[in-house]
């Protein structure tokens, strides 16, 4: 559990580089926000939090599961986790930023990624005057 990263993760750097590739700029872990969200836009108001299936409890992913071992210690952690989530959205929302939560298997995805990333780049374009598009990779 020791080498289990919680900043720098691969799904981040993946959609960091996505970001940047289209021409968005932005901050990462900032210390002053409900959560330390793994991407702010502060411009825009915007956050990206990008969410481990297992460590969040993704439902319905095959990755979102609870360990069979020392279950009621993971039920405990995993509902946590959840709690302050949900927490931290409620904050973040309440301070003016528009959150999108984009789960590790959702980036793995190529295609999901790209679908995620449009949503993301419609509500900039539509509320910003953005004209964002994604470019090949």
């Amino acid at each position: 559990m020791a080498k289990i990263k919680s900043k720098d993760t691969k799904p981040e750097i993946i959609l960091r580089k996505a970001l940047f590739r289209d021409g968005l700029r932005y901050r990462k872990h900032r210390k002053d926000l409900p959560g330390k969200p793994d991407i702010s836009i502060e411009k825009y108001r915007v956050i990206i939090d990008v969410r481990g299936c297992f460590w969040h409890g993704h439902e319905n992913c095959p990755d979102g599961h609870t360990p069979k071992s020392n279950s009621e210690f993971w039920i405990n952690k995993l509902r946590n986790n959840k709690s302050r989530d949900k927490k931290n959205l409620e904050k973040l929302s309440n301070l003016g930023y528009k959150v999108f939560v984009i789960w590790e298997c959702e980036i793995k995805r190529k295609g999901v990624l790209q679908e995620k990333l449009q949503v993301l780049y419609d509500y900039l374009n539509t509320h910003h005057n953005l004209g964002i598009e994604q470019k090949p990779n």
